[in-house]
């Protein structure tokens, strides 16, 4: 029965959008062709009256995406923070998405504490207020340690919120399936497996226990790096629907007009929030997914406040150097060596023609370069993009999505500081710092000596994997003479040695 359950979601979807006014608002609002707007008007008015009412006091969109639940309203805080595709007027509406949604009673989440850990909220804090930000997945409580005096953070899932997930990914899955069976050119952006890294991302955030390990990771990734605070978590205190935080004082990134009461340079801070985040994905591969304004404060000297670790990204070495590449050529204006890293990488079938994708990327990046960012379009950028991306026959790459869509949220929040804020241009000394340390000879020592290492580690099991291909190979031989483990054990686990040695002499020269 999940099919007509799925299908009435869609239908109840498109009415809701349509009862609420909501989807005329956003096909305006992101220029959409006529065509389209004519055929959504068409398919919903039907249905309108099926559509679920929401909060009247609410503007359009966001009384539909409240209504519509919890992956909806993951969808439209991604959106605020994109101005330049939805407008001002929509992104500004759609902020109260971040941490202003209808909180769930206090006791509620004083009952969820003591069961999750055994011990009552008096029993711990001497403090502990009523909800100070409610979101989609969870909301938080301000308190402050009995033990310590330390004011912290306590975020408590939303009671139910599993189910309602489950809910909303079973409609995405159904759609998701169906558009790939009506229209064929769309399996290349892989619908189902982008649906599915979404699955994996949401069920990451329905563990507190996995959002305090990622805190714990993050906090000692930046230990050292200026201009940002990350806080940590108190083990102790925390669980799978429970988590307790070091308390992050500051002013919220949405706040611009305190942000300016307060002396503090926006231009400056937009930069900050972009550096940061290719520093922490270039150099350590694990970055804050979800950096928008409703997760970021400033301190009063300027820093950056880092929370919300529920959704975080990782990306693997060559990746990141693929990454890295990509970014350079497009700062560098080289779009042939962009075009080159991509097929390399496997990104781009390889019976395209190299030179006809090196003219698109360039129609993509000249655009962009001397223009005041304020005069960029992204709608129509991301709108051109979709179509290279069409046109070449490249495959929607999960591994990647995250990372993207992180991107394009970073750059967003950043120009919400500054408008006039130019991305290439703060981009620049981030990816030539790790090209220099992480593309060149340097690099291909460490490569080495890395390899080294790996084998060595499975030298004293070379006999026995030689023996098994052989058998596998159906080698007679194999049956006529003495065992390879005493026959040729010495000669491998010497050759082991030395891959060892030689793997940590490199490993020493570098």
């Amino acid at each position: 029965m999940r099919g007509p359950h799925n299908l009435w979601r869609l239908i109840r979807t498109l009415a809701t959008m349509e009862r609420t006014g909501a989807i005329g608002v956003v096909l305006e609002a992101v220029e959409a062709p006529r065509g389209v707007r004519v055929a959504a008007r068409i398919l919903g008015r039907p249905f309108k009256w099926l559509g679920l009412k929401g909060d009247p006091a609410l503007p359009p969109v966001t009384r539909a995406l409240t209504a519509l639940g919890p992956a909806y309203i993951k969808f439209g805080q991604i959106l605020s923070t994109r101005p330049d595709i939805v407008g001002d007027e929509l992104s500004n509406q759609l902020k109260y998405l971040q941490d202003q949604l209808p909180p769930f009673p206090v006791e509620t989440a004083k009952a969820m504490f003591a069961a999750e850990l055994g011990v009552s909220v008096d029993e711990v804090f001497s403090e502990f207020s009523e909800p100070v930000a409610a979101a989609s997945i969870a909301q938080v409580h301000k308190a402050r340690l009995i033990s310590t005096g330390e004011d912290v953070a306590v975020k408590v899932l939303r009671p139910n919120i599993e189910r309602a997930f489950r809910t909303d990914l079973d409609a995405f899955y159904f759609a998701a399936r169906w558009i790939e069976i009506l229209a064929p050119f769309s399996r290349r952006l892989r619908p189902v497996d982008v649906i599915a890294h979404f699955e994996g991302v949401v069920k990451g955030e329905l563990d507190l226990r996995l959002e305090s390990s990622a805190a714990a990771e993050f906090a000692a990734n930046t230990e050292k790096d200026e201009g940002i605070v990350v806080p940590r978590p108190n083990w102790a205190l925390s669980g799978r629907t429970v988590m307790t935080i070091g308390w992050a004082e500051g002013i919220g990134l949405n706040e611009l007009e305190a942000i300016d009461a307060a002396g503090i340079d926006r231009a400056v801070l937009g930069r900050r929030v972009l550096t940061l985040f290719l520093n922490h994905a270039l150099r350590d591969g694990f970055f804050h997914g979800d950096m928008h304004q409703g997760n970021l404060k400033v301190a009063l000297n300027g820093d950056l406040v880092v929370y919300d670790f529920g959704i975080m990204g990782r990306i693997d070495e060559y990746t990141r150097r693929v990454y890295a590449e990509i970014l350079m050529g497009f700062i560098h204006k080289d779009y042939r060596r962009v075009a080159e890293v991509h097929f390399e990488a496997g990104y781009v079938p390889p019976d395209r023609d190299i030179d006809e994708f090196a003219r698109a990327l360039r129609a993509v990046g000249e655009p962009i370069f001397g223009m005041d960012a304020s005069r960029i379009s992204m709608a129509r950028l991301l709108a051109y993009l979709f179509e290279v991306t069409e046109r070449f026959g490249m495959e929607t790459r999960t591994e990647l999505i995250l990372l993207q869509r992180t991107m394009v949220v970073v750059e967003g929040v950043a120009r919400s500081l500054d408008s006039h804020l130019n991305m290439w241009e703060v981009a620049k000394p981030v990816v030539e710092g790790y090209i220099r340390s992480n593309v060149g000879p340097q690099a291909v020592l460490r490569d080495l000596a890395k390899t080294a290492r790996v084998l060595a580690r499975f030298g004293p099991k070379l006999p026995a994997l030689a023996e098994a291909q052989l058998i596998r190979a159906g080698n007679p031989a194999v049956q006529n003479r003495p065992p390879l483990r005493s026959s040729l054990g010495p000669w491998l686990t010497a050759a082991g040695a030395a891959i060892f040695l030689s793997g940590v002499l490199v490993g020493w020269l570098i």
